[in-house]
């Protein structure tokens, strides 16, 4: 969970669902959407992103479980500010990226188009735009883009400053996941040569529809069918590249996979 401090209602800003295979050393990662429709248990329908608000982890834990038939068993609170210090961390050359066209509004920065290395501040500022064409959906994407890469940057290099790391995070990020399953995590993913990261967005496509309830702007979504892409996206053995939005109109949203 990211928080906003600007979100002065307390509401978490990302939503995101890891799941690490220490037998296959897969990593996968579930973005949920943060205006998606869902019953908060005790509290009735509303966007999920209130879940937080209302009652912390353990909550948003229950909600994802109660909607999507999710076990989540640890979680992780993510201050916005100690994102540019543990990135540069874990990825110290800094993440290519392609800039589309010039990013700036609501991220106290200008970025512009083209093929660049961000640090720090500057890709805290790139997955978090979101005021263009794509709105949310094109800034889950890119998180999950740079999540990807810092990934794939993550070697010995990377284990051996885990203790750095640790203590930079301490100040920032607050989570039920002991030193020790971390560490574990670490090993397995540096000398299991695990390979890439496979990602997916729920609502997946054709699944939701855009509406406007007593809360806001909602996603509409369709549980039966998100509730099964997600079985089969944790269940798969085969399954071996990201899934990518390319159009997200309710209409018809593509993901090639």
């Amino acid at each position: 969970m990211g928080s906003d401090a600007r979100d002065e209602d307390g509401r978490s800003d990302t939503l995101m669902i890891a799941h690490y295979d220490q037998t296959t050393n897969d990593v996968k990662l579930i973005s949920i959407m943060r205006d998606s429709y869902v019953d908060i248990p005790g509290h009735g329908m509303n966007k999920i992103n209130a879940a937080f608000a209302l009652g912390g982890p353990e909550l948003v834990r229950k909600t994802i479980k109660q909607n999507f038939d999710i076990d989540v068993n640890y979680y992780a609170l993510v201050d916005f500010k100690g994102f540019p210090k543990i990135v540069d961390l874990l990825a110290p050359d800094g993440i290519e990226v392609d800039i589309p066209y010039e990013m700036s509004h609501g991220i106290g920065m200008t970025l512009h188009p083209g093929k660049q290395v961000l640090h720090g501040n500057e890709l805290l500022g790139y997955v978090r735009f979101r005021h263009d064409r794509l709105s949310d959906f094109g800034r889950v994407e890119r998180q999950q883009e740079v999540l990807g890469k810092v990934k794939e940057q993550i070697g010995v290099s990377s284990l051996m400053n885990i203790p750095k790391i640790l203590g930079v995070a301490d100040s920032y990020i607050d989570t039920n996941v002991d030193n020790k399953t971390i560490l574990t995590i670490a090993k397995g993913i540096v000398n299991g040569k695990s390979k890439g990261m496979d990602t997916l967005r729920i609502p997946v496509a054709g699944s939701f529809e855009d509406k406007r309830e007593n809360v806001g702007d909602v996603l509409d979504i369709d549980f039966d069918k998100n509730k099964q892409a997600l079985e089969e996206f944790l269940s798969s053995k085969d399954h071996k590249k990201n899934a990518k939005t390319d159009d997200v109109s309710s209409q018809g949203t593509k993901v090639s996979n």
